[in-house]
């Protein structure tokens, strides 16, 4: 079956954006008087839990439990990711978080050829427009015919929820597309709702479990060689960008 569509994950597929994630956290917790901490190994352990606000809770679950909990925590919670989304914005805005090799081209391309793009996250909508904005032009959105990111499905990511969504949203099958994810989550979240997946690793992902994927790569610098191992209908870069 020919490929429609392409469905991307975000935060460390489209770039390199969880030690921005880590540091915007910190800086969201000093600003609010915690003495709070995330250094690079911790943060590794709590990727593993998708969902800024959801890995808030499970820091305070499993490593604070003294934590006396304010009367309402579900806003002190949803305060601290408001606060931590702003700082993160602002180093995209400043264009600290560049998109990963090839991702770029490979947008253009797949537009360029007719195919359909989506996004499938679990970061905000803020968070996915700062970056694309920065990364593709204020015109970003053009480029996608579903935006799937956030809190509008109720189950995260390794759930299918959102995948699912997509899928509804563009009126394909789960056979007529393929996405492009990072993590172990990402993947299984594909796997569950049937789509072919390839993974792109990054410095916390790397020695995940990817049992499943359709092919693991470091990045898609080489798209030549992605588009022959994904089944694309794109040979060469069609326009360069």
């Amino acid at each position: 079956m020919t490929i429609k569509a392409i469905i991307f994950d975000v935060d460390g597929t489209l770039a390199d954006t969880e030690d921005a994630h880590r540091k915007s956290f910190n800086k969201a917790f000093a600003e609010n008087g915690l003495d709070w901490n995330w250094d690079v190994a911790l943060y590794d352990k709590l990727l593993k839990v998708t969902g800024g606000k959801e890995r808030i809770k499970h820091f305070v679950e499993t490593c604070l439990p003294d934590f006396s909990r304010p009367a309402d925590y579900e806003g002190f919670v949803k305060n601290l990711h408001a606060v931590k989304t702003r700082h993160y914005t602002g180093m995209l805005s400043a264009g600290h978080i560049p998109l990963r090799p090839g991702i770029k081209q490979l947008i253009h391309d797949a537009h360029a050829a007719g195919m359909t793009l989506a996004i499938a996250t679990t970061t905000t909508p803020e968070n996915v427009s700062a970056l694309l904005e920065v990364g593709l032009g204020k015109n970003w959105a053009d480029y996608f015919s579903a935006n799937g990111c956030g809190d509008i499905v109720p189950h995260k990511k390794p759930a299918p929820d959102i995948y699912f969504w997509v899928l509804d949203k563009l009126g394909l099958s789960a056979a007529e597309c393929i996405a492009v994810e990072d993590s172990e989550n990402g993947l299984r979240s594909c796997l569950a709702a049937g789509i072919k997946t390839f993974v792109t690793v990054n410095h916390y992902t790397r020695n995940q479990n990817f049992a499943g994927a359709a092919r693991v790569f470091d990045d898609l610098g080489n798209l030549r060689e992605f588009y022959r191992s994904s089944g694309l209908p794109l040979s060469k870069p069609q326009v360069s960008v």
